[in-house]
C-alpha cells in the first residue's frame, strides 16, 4: 500500500493489505448513525433537501473496521466525529474494552439548515478522540482547546460537493496535536480528500479509502491541485 495515495476501494479490503503496527495516527470522519424522522416534519424544504443528501451515509459501519484500525495502528491514537446516537458505542469499545483515555470535541455551528422536526438542531458535531497510554498529544494552548465555533463551511461544500465535508483547519489542527512530521495517518473514509489536504500542508503522509467513485475522483482532483500549490513555493 503506498503512502501519500487514495484508493477507490471498500476501506475493510485496503486495511487488510496494511501491515500491523503502520499508522501513527487515524483522522476520520465515517458514515454517521441518524435518525432521520425527527417527529416527522422538517422546517422547511431545505431541511428536507439536506436529509436526503445524508441517506447514502446514515447508518454507520461494521464493528470490524474499529478492529482493523486498531490492528494497523502503532497505539491507539485516533480521531472519529460521529453521531450523537454512537457515542456510547465508541465508549464502550475504546474505553470499556480497550482503556483508552478519551476526549469529546465539539463544533458548534452558528448557523444551520432548519432540519429539526421534534428535536433540536443539530447545531452541533462531536468528535471523539481516543488514545492508548503513553500516547503523546503535542500540539499548544491554543490548539489544545476542545470546541471551535464557526460558521457552516458551505463554500467548501459547494466547491467540492460533499454534504458533510469538515473544515480544513479542524482536521489540521487535529493533525498537528498527535502527530509529527513524517508521520502516517489514515483516513478510511475519505470523502472529499480533507485529511488528505491536511496531511500535505502539515507534512505528514496519509493513506486514505472512498467507495463512492464520484467522491474519490473529487478527492484526487483536490490532493492533485495541493501537490501542485506546494511546488508553487
Amino acid at each position: 500500500m503506498e503512502l501519500d495515495k487514495i484508493y477507490n476501494i471498500d476501506c475493510l479490503e485496503g486495511m487488510k493489505q496494511i501491515p500491523d503496527g503502520s499508522v501513527d495516527l487515524v483522522a476520520t470522519d465515517p458514515p454517521y448513525i441518524l435518525d432521520n424522522k425527527g417527529g416527522g416534519l422538517y422546517d422547511s424544504d431545505k431541511g428536507a433537501q439536506y436529509v436526503k443528501e445524508l441517506h447514502d451515509i446514515k447508518d454507520g459501519f461494521e464493528q470490524a473496521v474499529l478492529d482493523e484500525l486498531c490492528r494497523i495502528m502503532k497505539k491507539v491514537n485516533i480521531y472519529i466525529f460521529c453521531s450523537q446516537k454512537q457515542i456510547i458505542g465508541y465508549l464502550d469499545y475504546f474505553v470499556t474494552k480497550r482503556g483508552c483515555n478519551w476526549n469529546l470535541l465539539t463544533w458548534h455551528k452558528t448557523s444551520v439548515v432548519p432540519a429539526c422536526g421534534n428535536k433540536y438542531l443539530t447545531d452541533t458535531e462531536f468528535c471523539l478522540f481516543f488514545r492508548e497510554k503513553g500516547v503523546q498529544v503535542y500540539g499548544n494552548f491554543d490548539s489544545k482547546k476542545t470546541y471551535w465555533l464557526t460558521a457552516p463551511n458551505i463554500e467548501d461544500k459547494d466547491k467540492w460537493g460533499h454534504p458533510t465535508i469538515k473544515p480544513l483547519n479542524i482536521i489540521q489542527t487535529l493533525i498537528v496535536n498527535s502527530s509529527q512530521e513524517g508521520q502516517t495517518v489514515l483516513d478510511p473514509f475519505m470523502g472529499s480528500g480533507t485529511t488528505a489536504v491536511a496531511c500535505i500542508k502539515e507534512k505528514r503522509h496519509f493513506i486514505g479509502f472512498e467507495l463512492n467513485k464520484d467522491y474519490y475522483d473529487k478527492a484526487c482532483q483536490r490532493i492533485d491541485a495541493e501537490k501542485r500549490q506546494l511546488t508553487l513555493f
